[in-house]
C-alpha cells in the first residue's frame, strides 16, 4: 500500500435503516418499512451526535490522517463531515464507489423471517454455500465485495499520506481487515461470527515489520467519553442466524 503506514475505518453513525432493520426483527416483521433507497438513507439523531463525537479521537492522535477515502452512501458521507465540523481538517477527501455497502437484491429489505417466508430456496442456498459465498439474485456476496474492495486497496498504493482514513459500512470495514491482515473465509468467519463493529466506532490497522497489525478493533471509547449512545445494529442478516 505505498507509503501508507496505518489505516482508520470507520463504520458510519446510527442510521435511520439501521433503527427499521432492528425494529423489524425485534417485531417479528418480514419486511423492513423504509421509504429511502440504500443510498439515501440518512443517520438518525442519535447518528449525529455519534459522528459529532468522531471529533475527538481525530484531534487527539499523535498523527491524524491526511488522505480520506468515504462510500458515496449518504450516511457515510454525513459521517465524516460532522466529524470534521469542529475537527481537523483532511488534505483530501474523496468518494469512491467501491466503498459502499454490500447490495442484497431481491432480498433488500428483508428480515430473516422475510427470506424464509418469500425466498426458502435463497435461505437454502446461503446455508449450503455459506455467508461468504452466497450471492442473492441480484445482489453481491461477500467474496464480490472483496474483490471490490482489493481493487481500492491497489488504488490506494498511490497515495501521499501515512496515514488514511475510510468512512464505510460494517461489512465493508470487516473485509478491509481479512484482506489487509491475510484472514481466510474461515477465520473471517469466525472473527465476524463474535465481532461486531459498532456505529460509528474507529478500527485501526498499522504497518508492523513489514505486515498490517490490526492494533484496534470497533473503539467506542470517544461516545462513552462524551456521552453519545452506544450502538450495536449488526448488518441486515440475509437468513436467520446460526
Amino acid at each position: 500500500m505505498g507509503s501508507l503506514e496505518e489505516l482508520w475505518l470507520v463504520r458510519h453513525g446510527e442510521s435511520v435503516g439501521n433503527l427499521a432493520a432492528t425494529g423489524a426483527e425485534v417485531a417479528g416483521a418480514e419486511a423492513i418499512e423504509l421509504a429511502d433507497r440504500d443510498a439515501d438513507v440518512p443517520l438518525s439523531a442519535t447518528g449525529i451526535a455519534q459522528a459529532r463525537a468522531l471529533a475527538a479521537p481525530l484531534l487527539a492522535a499523535t498523527e491524524r490522517p491526511q488522505i480520506a477515502w468515504l462510500s458515496p452512501y449518504l450516511r457515510a458521507q454525513q459521517t465524516f463531515a460532522l466529524s470534521v465540523e469542529n475537527g481537523p481538517a483532511i488534505d483530501q477527501v474523496l468518494t469512491d464507489e467501491r466503498l459502499r455497502d454490500r447490495e442484497l437484491g431481491i432480498l433488500d429489505l428483508l428480515t430473516w423471517r422475510g427470506v424464509a417466508a418469500r425466498h426458502p430456496e435463497e435461505a437454502a442456498r446461503r446455508a449450503r454455500l455459506g455467508k461468504y459465498y452466497h450471492r442473492p439474485p441480484g445482489g453481491e456476496s461477500w467474496a464480490d465485495v472483496a474483490l471490490r474492495l482489493r481493487s481500492f486497496l491497489h488504488d490506494t498504493a498511490d497515495a501521499d499520506a501515512r496515514v488514511g482514513l475510510v468512512v464505510a459500512h460494517d461489512a465493508v470495514v470487516m473485509l478491509l481487515i481479512s484482506l489487509l491482515t491475510g484472514m481466510d473465509e474461515p477465520h473471517l468467519m469466525k472473527f465476524a461470527a463474535s465481532n461486531t463493529v459498532l456505529n460509528a466506532s474507529v478500527t485501526r490497522l498499522r504497518v508492523e515489520e513489514g505486515r498490517w497489525q490490526l492494533v484496534d478493533f470497533s473503539d467506542v471509547r470517544h461516545l462513552a467519553e462524551l456521552g453519545a449512545d452506544i450502538t450495536v445494529h449488526p448488518g441486515s442478516p440475509d437468513v436467520q442466524p446460526a
